[in-house]
């Protein structure tokens, strides 16, 4: 079993199902509305948790009754919420999600305290960080603490995972820190300045980041499927084709999903790739960021029926 460690957001997502997304001065009705755990840090780590792997996390909540129901909705989970600070002088983060009927989704997300723990934070957490197989980060979190804790990760021989989301300029030394990372197609164009479309944009993406220090490089670009290109070896795993609901955390189940399978030198970064791929292909079919995370047994029974096709 891998040992996880998330770092990174929590969120209460309030969610509104609407026929379309209303444009600019636009009033539409919804259809349905209804509230979840949310924001990326969690979501992975559910996702990481769901699919069988011993998992941590470090973040924050405000000191208020959401920051109390998210840290509970983890410690469900038997997710270790230690790191998970209080913050008295924040709220907790909050998104707020619309999806049309075709799966499509807005999100405007107010981060609270997911911006407000430190360096001394992420610090006062190493024994975390060191007991760990991997650790995970995205960008709803300060990003010096990211660099903190992935400097304490690789001078622990802690592998790290970056998912550059949202999509920001990343500094040298997050990169040169940085042993996997994850983008989407849109991520990696902020990022790269190459607009990925196919494999062969994909490639010259990768090779890019390549050159800035990452080792390992996956790229997800949606319906086209999953690009991966790692010491020499690339591939692009094709995409699942399902009836999409809802694509909130489809990302996030992958990343958290591929944890499980991947071992430490990446070997078999292919067979982690696909494994995430099916996972989140059975999440965009339901609604909601938490609630449509699957679980190891649901993930499991989708290999079983791919392997006989």
């Amino acid at each position: 079993m891998n040992a996880i460690t998330i770092i990174g957001s929590i969120n209460l997502d309030t969610n509104l199902r609407v026929k379309k997304i209303p444009r600019p001065g636009e009033t539409v009705a919804a259809l349905e509305h209804y509230s979840a755990g949310g924001g990326k840090g969690a979501n992975q780590a559910l996702a990481a948790k769901r699919a069988g792997c011993q998992t941590f996390f470090i973040g924050a909540v405000g000191n208020d009754n959401v920051g109390k129901q998210m840290k509970q909705l983890l410690t469900l989970e038997e997710i270790d919420s230690n790191g998970i600070m209080t913050q008295d002088n924040a709220t907790t983060g909050q998104a707020f999600i619309t999806v049309d009927e075709h799966g499509e989704n807005t999100i405007t997300m107010y981060a609270g305290a997911n911006e407000s723990f430190t360096p001394e934070d992420v610090r006062k957490n190493s024994t975390i960080i060191q007991q760990s197989d991997v650790i995970v980060a995205q960008f709803e979190s300060p990003i010096d603490s990211t660099i903190e804790a992935f400097t304490i990760a690789q001078q622990n021989g802690v592998k790290t995972i970056l998912n550059p989301a949202p999509a920001e300029k990343i500094p040298q030394e997050l990169f040169t820190n940085s042993d996997l990372i994850v983008p989407n197609e849109t991520e990696t164009e902020v990022i790269t300045g190459i607009s990925v479309n196919d494999e062969a944009s994909a490639k010259k993406a990768a090779e890019k980041l390549h050159n800035k220090g990452v080792a390992a490089v996956v790229i997800t670009m949606g319906s086209k499927g999953v690009f991966y290109d790692f010491a020499g070896k690339q591939g692009l795993v094709p995409a699942i084709t399902v009836t999409a609901a809802d694509t909130t955390a489809a990302g996030d189940t992958f990343i958290g999903t591929m944890c499980k399978t991947l071992k430490r030198d990446f070997s078999n970064l292919e067979e982690a790739v696909t494994y995430g791929n099916i996972a989140s292909s059975l999440t965009v079919q339901r609604y909601g960021a938490q609630p449509s995370i699957p679980y190891k047994n649901e993930i499991d029974a989708q290999v079983e029926q791919q392997n006989k096709n």
